[in-house]
């Protein structure tokens, strides 16, 4: 591609020689199952979320599914999602055996809002989660007040909000847990899968630790009935040096997105949004255009990665046909999935890169 959509490796060369001594620490130490550097990292990143604990596990999916456990919900529960977000969000109230939900996003920003909560309410609802969808914050304290009017539990999908903020404080302990993805890709992004949990409940942190390993906080001897969901120390060594250079990474993605705003600002293109009291972590900038699949033809015709987030709403998935929801039943999330498409973007990405892939955009709009 002339213009890569991302480029994970660059994060790797910028920072070669500590991701190598990070590598090559773990592997001299002989520790390769939690242990110290797993607690480091989870040290160094609640505090980098403002929130007291966090709890490393194996993937964004498995500290959604952990924290619903941790939080006592299961079959005979509904839990309140987006109708236009990844799968994943989904497939852990399912897992657990709850029934998801689904309530349509503001049209602006893509995320729920409180005011849309209240027609998805019903006597078995246990929880909502909140996602921070393509790295914006969602109206969480509004999200919050509702939750605890409805005596509900609040739970945040920040995979994709690693840095984002909201009234200046960084997202990561508004909810009673924020579920974190380190699929490499994101803005802090492993080597491989990870994931972590960050909350300000000692009761939750702990109940997530012994879920995480067998429900056992000592060896042979089980609490509860736990799962095998542990971060690799491995990879926590990686994050934790990978952690300090998150800031700095995600300035640059919003130089990216300002190049974007700036020659695409007067077009016919829906652009993305970020209210003044939250920090963008732009993570995706994700336009909107009535003929994207002819949008997207004409980039790649010019060698220029895109990418749909997302094409099928999970409500249409096969994997959920048995709730035998209509096609038509959510006319928002169906037209984003229509519409949505994400330029290029990324820390390592160049401004001139950025400029290229707007003109070639402002072609195809004429």
């Amino acid at each position: 591609m002339t213009v890569a959509f991302l480029d994970p490796r660059a994060s790797y060369l910028e920072i070669k020689e500590e991701l190598d001594q990070a590598y090559q620490t773990v592997m001299d130490s002989g520790i390769y199952i939690l242990g110290e550097f797993v607690e480091n990292f989870e040290r160094d990143f609640a505090t980098y979320c403002e929130a007291r604990f966090c709890v490393g596990v194996a993937s964004g999916l498995d500290a959604l599914v952990l924290s619903l456990k941790a939080l006592d919900i299961g079959p005979g529960d509904e839990v309140i999602v987006p109708s236009h977000t990844f799968i994943a969000t989904w497939l852990a109230v399912s897992a657990v055996g709850a029934v998801p939900v689904a309530v349509e996003p503001d049209q602006r920003t893509f995320n729920l809002s409180a005011e849309q909560l209240g027609s998805a309410l019903t006597p078995r609802t246990r929880a909502v989660i909140a996602v921070h969808l393509y790295g914006l914050p969602a109206d969480i304290v509004g999200i919050q007040q509702f939750c605890k009017r409805n005596s509900i539990f609040l739970i945040e999908d920040a995979a994709q909000a690693h840095g984002a903020t909201y009234n200046n404080k960084k997202i990561g302990s508004h909810g009673d847990a924020v579920c974190w993805s380190f699929y490499p890709g994101k803005n802090l992004g492993a080597f491989g899968d990870g994931g972590a949990i960050t909350t300000n409940s000692k009761k939750i942190e702990h109940k997530l630790k012994l879920i995480r390993n067998y429900g056992s906080a000592v060896k042979y001897q089980n609490q509860l009935k736990g799962m095998n969901s542990r971060l690799d120390p491995l990879q926590a060594a990686m994050l934790q040096v990978k952690l300090k250079y998150l800031d700095t990474w995600n300035a640059r993605r919003k130089d990216i997105a300002n190049v974007y705003f700036d020659k695409l600002r007067d077009t016919e293109l829906v652009l993305p949004t970020s209210p003044a009291n939250c920090g963008h972590a732009w993570h995706l900038f994700v336009i909107r255009h009535p003929k994207r699949d002819r949008l997207q033809k004409a980039l790649a015709a010019n060698q220029i990665g895109t990418l749909i987030h997302y094409p099928i709403p999970p409500y249409r998935q096969e994997a959920y046909s048995e709730l035998r929801i209509a096609a038509t039943s959510y006319p928002i999330a169906n037209q984003m999935a229509q519409e949505v498409l994400s330029l290029p973007m990324g820390p390592h990405m160049s401004k001139t890169d950025a400029n290229i892939v707007a003109d070639h955009v402002l072609d195809f709009l004429g």
